[in-house]
């Protein structure tokens, strides 16, 4: 188990991904990350490319090395920046049981 645990502290962290999900992160956003990329995870959310440069699916990369990838049935993505975004979402909801557009809303 990690050692550091994602928090309602962290959604300015949140924020600032969601703004702008590539290039350089700060410290705290980059621990963040650092969290939900760790490797205690029974899977990791994985883009999968099925057209370059063009279209991705969403993927589920089990723990286990050598485990067939997982696809998530109807999620596509046109925009390799919302695909970001969203795998953030769903990291976020994994970790904290929490909806990080609603606390998003609550903070603003």
């Amino acid at each position: 188990m990690a050692r550091y645990q994602i928090t309602e502290t962290d959604i300015p962290f949140a924020r600032e991904f969601l703004a702008q999900p590539i290039g350089y992160h700060s410290p705290g956003l980059q621990r963040v990350l650092n969290r939900m990329r760790g490797a205690d995870w029974e899977f990791k959310y994985i883009l999968v490319v099925e057209e370059r440069y063009a279209k991705w699916r969403l993927g589920r990369l089990a723990k286990k090395r050598g485990a067939k990838v997982e696809m998530v049935e109807n999620v596509i993505y046109t925009d390799l920046l919302e695909a970001e975004r969203d795998i953030f979402k769903r990291r976020w909801k994994d970790l904290t049981g929490q909806d990080v557009e609603t606390l998003l809303s609550q903070t603003s």
